[in-house]
């Protein structure tokens, strides 16, 4: 897990859902190896956005999520008892429109080819943004499947799931790579870490009880970036870099007690070869 991971299972496992004072910072603290000054502000921020997100369009304050993000992997919470392992598998949404306000042919292809690979996997939802594109492929996708719930979820929509500072980036590359994340609206920017904090919180780690959980999340290309990033333990932002292709497939496991896991990252192989790589550039397609 990474820090901001780390960070809120240690919030929600030992500051429950109140704002954290005395023993509560001490442990925290203790748990994140950070001052206690800066568990209170971490814990504080965190479960006060989570009870009220609409208060806070912005989400967190910028120093929370930096400071979260700093906190050593390491040492992140101990498996409890009564966890099994997650099975996290993410797609990109079929090729869209070019309005991109819905699919084109090839992308409901895409999704209903998808739909037929993961027949057999016991799947018990189904989350995606709220943009149509995505909306659409996944209702695409489990009208192949028998019974399984779609989910709505604001987390698995289409924003910058970090704003890197230039220091952090490699030297040559790193005002490219600002002027890019420059051209995006706003409220994708400004909103986006927040949404990004909520969707470690929500897809990934080990799940309680006493059965494996298989999930899918059709969602768009940064927040793929963004979920594999952190299940490298990479820094934040490599989430850039990371391509998707529509409706290709990743699976990501979560075992208690073991590292996170990569089973297998944008795998096309149920897609005829006219279907792949849809929307990109040639020099992508290998």
């Amino acid at each position: 897990m990474d820090g901001v991971e780390v960070a809120l299972a240690v919030v929600v496992e030992v500051g429950a859902d109140q704002p954290a004072h005395g023993h509560t910072d001490e442990a925290i603290a203790k748990r994140l190896e950070v001052s206690q000054r800066t568990a209170r502000r971490i814990a504080t921020d965190l479960m006060e956005f989570r009870k009220h997100p609409s208060a806070q369009p912005g989400g967190p304050p910028a120093a929370s999520i930096r400071a979260m993000h700093k906190i050593k992997t390491v040492t992140g919470p101990q498996p409890m008892t009564g966890t099994a392992t997650r099975y996290l598998y993410l797609t990109r949404h079929g090729q869209a429109t070019p309005d991109e306000n819905g699919l084109t042919d090839n992308g409901r292809r895409q999704a209903v080819l998808l739909g037929e690979r993961l027949r057999g996997i016991p799947l018990s939802a189904i989350h995606h943004g709220p943009l149509a594109r995505a909306e659409q492929t996944a209702r695409l996708i489990g009208e192949q499947l028998n019974n399984v719930r779609l989910h709505l979820s604001e987390p698995a929509g289409d924003y910058i799931p970090y704003l890197p500072h230039k220091a952090e980036l490699p030297p040559d590359a790193a005002d490219a790579m600002l002027r890019h994340l420059a051209q995006f609206p706003p409220e994708e920017r400004e909103r986006g870490p927040a949404l990004a904090v909520e969707a470690l919180a929500q897809f990934t780690g080990p799940v309680k009880g006493d059965e494996p959980r298989h999930e899918l999340v059709v969602t768009h290309n940064f927040l793929i970036g963004w979920l594999i990033r952190a299940a490298h333990d990479a820094p934040p932002w490599r989430w850039m870099g990371l391509n998707h292709c529509n409706a290709a497939l990743t699976v990501i496991r979560y075992t208690p007690g073991r590292p996170s896991a990569m089973l297998f990252y944008n795998d096309m192989r149920h897609l005829p070869v006219e279907l792949r790589w849809t929307g990109f550039p040639p020099e992508f397609r290998v």
